[in-house]
């Protein structure tokens, strides 16, 4: 497989209001410009054992957090590319391993075992999915902004909102999540830098006294309604919920 990414970098999470968003970027104007992608409409899906042992780990740990997630950008058709990402944190640091593939190929590799390739990064994202026996737990959905600075590409601004979520229906053609994982007039404000903050980005924040915070998407999934014995329903990718395995097409029509 060709297209395969390994990320390294600092990434700093706010929540912060729409309000505080836009006085932020007219502050801003002269140091950021749209990033290359400046609007994602983006769906994720996160992988878990069935005592969601990744989740409770990475809510339990302050240095070290692991997750697994299959993300897509827009609408998804059998030849939409689809990335699968093992996602870990340790002491501030994100480290993202990364494959793409297409919608059909996710579909066979978590249904059907074919394994896409034999490459380094397709046999670690394997081994964690067959060693730790993860399902599909839970679908978010939202909207995305993202913002880079005129100097660095590498020092990026996101902002997320619209976010919902579902436990019931976790297939990336799910375009209405049925439960709000945030309330609309607020968003979650990332920055993602491979240096130091400049001085601009601090001084600003400061004046607006906006300070960093703790959010995680799944992670506030979980403690809201998986913890609490919420409703769950373990469907799409995963084999054991298929009647027929030796009939994929019968799924493909779903």
């Amino acid at each position: 497989m060709e297209n395969q990414y390994i990320f390294e970098r600092t990434e700093m999470k706010y929540v912060i209001s729409v309000e505080q968003k836009k006085e932020l970027l007219a502050r801003l104007r002269e140091q950021l410009i749209p990033d290359f992608y400046p609007h994602s409409d983006i769906t994720s899906i996160y992988l878990d054992s069935d005592d969601f042992r990744l989740i409770r780990n990475a809510n339990g740990s302050r240095n070290y957090k692991e997750k697994m997630r299959i993300r897509c950008y827009g609408e998804v058709s059998d030849d939409s590319p689809v990335f699968m990402e093992l996602k870990k944190k340790y002491k501030g640091t994100t480290y993202k391993r990364r494959i793409d593939l297409t919608y059909r190929q996710m579909r066979d590799y978590l249904l059907f075992d074919r394994k896409p390739d034999n490459s380094q990064i397709t046999n670690e994202i394997d081994y964690l999915l067959t060693s730790c026996d993860l399902k599909p737990k839970v679908l978010i959905r939202y909207q995305r902004d993202s913002f880079q600075s005129k100097d660095d590409a590498s020092l990026r601004i996101t902002f997320d909102y619209q976010l919902r979520y579902s436990t019931t229906d976790m297939t990336l053609t799910n375009r209405q999540p049925e439960d709000i994982l945030l309330s609309d007039d607020k968003c979650i404000m990332e920055i993602k830098s491979l240096a130091a903050m400049p001085l601009w980005l601090t001084a600003a924040l400061k004046e607006m006294k906006i300070y960093p915070g703790s959010f995680s998407k799944y992670g506030t999934v979980y403690a809201t309604k998986l913890a609490q014995g919420g409703k769950f329903t373990c469907h799409s990718y995963s084999r054991q919920y298929i009647p027929n395995l030796t009939s994929p097409h019968t799924y493909y029509a779903h």
